[in-house]
């Protein structure tokens, strides 16, 4: 049973992320491909999360603790969690201003109607 409940984080990582491939393979609008594609970013965050995750472990920006007397979260993971968040704002935002521009363009949001290239 401990085992399960160890990797459980990780099943939940996988989890969101194959709802959001599987969003993102039936899609039939381009703003819910975008939102599914936010959700399995999601998934990378609870990841990284699980991965750096350490049982009993302190944040490491505690000046009042002796060196090596408890152990500490790896910092790192914690930066990569922030980065990720950041890039997939911003991913998300550039994806919806160009699905924006190619409903006014083109006047749909389906993407069987935008297979040719033409104007």
């Amino acid at each position: 049973m401990s085992q399960v409940i160890d990797h459980l984080p990780y099943l939940a990582a996988v989890w969101i992320m194959l709802i959001g491939v599987y969003g993102i393979v039936t899609s039939r609008d381009l703003i819910h491909a975008v939102v599914c594609l936010s959700v399995t970013q999601s998934g990378t965050y609870v990841l990284l999360l699980a991965i750096g995750y350490q049982h009993g472990a302190t944040a490491p920006v505690f000046s009042d603790m002796q060196h090596g007397s408890r152990p500490v979260v790896d910092p790192v993971v914690q930066a990569m969690t922030l980065t990720d968040i950041v890039v997939g704002a911003t991913v998300t935002a550039l994806l919806l201003a160009l699905t924006v521009l190619v409903a006014r363009r083109r006047g749909t949001l389906d993407p069987d109607a935008l297979r040719s290239l033409e104007p």
